[in-house]
């Protein structure tokens, strides 16, 4: 048999690459390496820059052009690395090198005993997953997550005031409007939205296991933990002043367990549109050319839905474990995250397939009104949960001495398709005040919604 060509494993990278493609830019392999030799370049800058472990200022042209490379990291530094770790054997030690190398090359051979002085690869590591995450998160899946909410915002606004039978347990129950139950989950992912925001991206810079002992020994006078602190925020990013070797990965847990529950809420919306899809709430809007069966061609199917909850399934598999599994290491130190961080991408890869499933989705539905109208006139028992609640309230204020109204509208209702005109005849038979039952009378499935349409004002605070 002829062997293929070099094929990718992960679908990520192969049949859905156009899709997460912006992710490659900081959460692969390249991409956490130019974050390495950005934290390296600019930790000689600080050194220089305050005069520390020897060092005088760099002129600003020496400065910027040193800068200028590590900003255009590219191929040809990827394959450089790729060379050096072969002997190496070691990523960050790689990394340490074409900095060194580059140093040559622009005549500051002087500054070579600076690169990575201080650092252990934990240092360069633990800023630079930091950095990517923050990115990919800021560039990449918020955008999309906020395109959702928004054109979920824009849906239920849309549908503000078309009523629509509930389903709680799957039966027919109170009415509300499409608009509302879209609102829910605009609100839901709002909320989420904003705890996500909230998330610290954390940095250390202490040295072997936290204690700045390497710098002391070199430096005493030198206020380490002050210059520590000073660097990471200078980054972006928050400092973390109590660490082993590591920076402890907490706020990676939390920013993934947030982000697994968005997934959650929003696998919540694909099944709740493929249930609406199904009976007929929703119509789906042929794609010209699209195929929507192999055998059946009256069809079309539900697939961006479908493949939505899978991606979210998939994500949360990575970002659950992620979360569970970063926040313990042996002692000072082990290396079971370095395995596990180079799967973030993954996680959240999958995350940002299923929003694009999502928004994919939702453009290609639109609300059947005539259906839903149909839905609403054919359970007029529904109703029964208002007439019993009006006639507890008539018995309350003096205009009614009917007996366990509950029981009354069970015996009529309960597992029992009634119309118009039962509802009318019992409604009528009804001793209560004159108000109340002409109120009653006028009452719909379609017009029992309550204050659903009104609700929605509040996704405006």
């Amino acid at each position: 048999m002829t062997p293929l060509p070099p094929q990718p494993i992960s679908p990520l990278d192969g049949r859905y690459r156009a899709a997460v493609a912006d992710l490659g830019d900081t959460l692969s392999e390249a991409g956490l390496n130019k974050a390495r030799v950005h934290v390296e370049v600019e930790w000689l800058a600080y050194l220089t820059e305050h005069s520390l472990l020897g060092a005088t200022p760099l002129p600003a042209a020496e400065l910027q052009a040193l800068r200028d490379w590590a900003a255009n990291f590219g191929q040809a530094e990827i394959d450089q690395l790729a060379e050096t770790e072969r002997t190496t054997q070691h990523d960050v030690k790689a990394v340490e090198y074409l900095v060194r190398g580059k140093l040559d090359e622009l005549d500051l051979g002087r500054l070579a005993e600076l690169t990575h002085v201080c650092c252990t690869s934990e240092d360069i590591n633990n800023l630079s997953y930091a950095l990517t995450v923050k990115q990919a998160i800021a560039d990449v899946w918020r955008p999309r997550f906020e395109k959702v909410i928004a054109e979920l915002a824009r849906q239920a606004e849309q549908y503000r005031e078309l009523p629509m039978m509930s389903r709680t347990h799957g039966q027919p129950a109170t009415p509300t409007t499409l608009g509302k139950e879209l609102g829910v989950f605009v609100h839901r992912l709002e909320r989420q939205l904003n705890q996500i925001d909230d998330v610290e991206y954390l940095g250390k810079f202490s040295g072997a296991t936290g204690t700045f002992a390497a710098h002391l020994a070199a430096d005493p006078r030198t206020d380490w933990a002050q210059v520590s602190q000073q660097f990471v925020e200078g980054l972006g990013l928050d400092w973390n002043p109590l660490t082993t070797q590591i920076e402890s990965h907490d706020w990676q847990a939390e920013l993934y367990t947030r982000i697994a529950h968005a997934n959650r809420i929003l696998h919540n919306l694909a099944t709740d549109i493929w249930s609406y899809i199904s009976i007929g709430y929703f119509r789906q809007i042929p794609v010209a050319g699209a195929t929507g069966s192999s055998t059946m061609p009256h069809k079309v199917n539900p697939i961006r839905f479908e493949n939505a909850e899978a991606n979210l399934e998939l994500s949360n598999a990575i970002l659950d474990s992620l979360a569970a599994t970063l926040v313990t290491s042996r002692w000072q130190r082990d290396l079971t995250d370095s395995s596990a961080q180079r799967n973030i991408g993954v996680g959240l890869g999958h995350s940002v397939l299923a929003l694009d499933n999502i928004l994919r989705g939702l453009g290609q539905i639109d609300a059947a009104p005539d259906v839903l109208a149909a839905d609403l006139d054919a359970n007029w028992e529904v109703l029964g949960e208002a007439i019993q609640t009006v006639i507890r309230a008539e018995v309350t204020a003096g205009r009614s001495s009917i007996k366990d109204p509950y029981a009354a509208l069970k015996e009529l209702t309960r597992g029992r398709r009634i119309g118009q005109a039962e509802l009318v005849e019992f409604v009528q038979g009804l001793e209560i005040g004159d108000e109340a039952k002409q109120r009653l009378l006028a009452l719909t499935p379609a017009t029992y919604v309550g204050d659903a349409a009104r609700l929605l004002d509040y996704l405006q605070r």
